[in-house]
């Protein structure tokens, strides 16, 4: 399953992205397959897998902040590897000649 979410701590000022990015380093202390771009984290996993560390970033923002916005987006297909959050970029890319802007 590929997620795609976002975290956003509210009531805790204008500036959030050290409470951000300790979202991020729960991600990635996961092992599973993830990268973070300008808007989400992307990650990859079993249902289980994907989830508990979402609940984690959640639990971890409730902790200092009165109020979580989570957006979420999941790709489930089950029988499918778990090798796709990069696979699907490059068949994008293949297809547009490998040029990017």
């Amino acid at each position: 399953m590929l997620a795609a979410f976002s975290i956003t701590p509210l009531g805790v000022g204008d500036s959030v992205s050290d409470l951000v990015a300790e979202a991020i380093r729960i991600v990635r202390a996961s092992g599973l397959p993830n990268e973070t771009n300008a808007q989400f984290t992307n990650i990859e996993g079993d249902w289980d897998e994907v989830m508990a560390v979402i609940k984690d970033c959640v639990d971890a923002m409730s902790q200092v902040a009165p109020r979580v916005s989570v957006v979420l987006k999941l790709d489930h297909r089950p029988g499918k590897p778990n090798d796709r959050l990069q696979a699907k970029v490059d068949a994008v890319e293949r297809r547009l000649g490998a040029r990017r802007t």
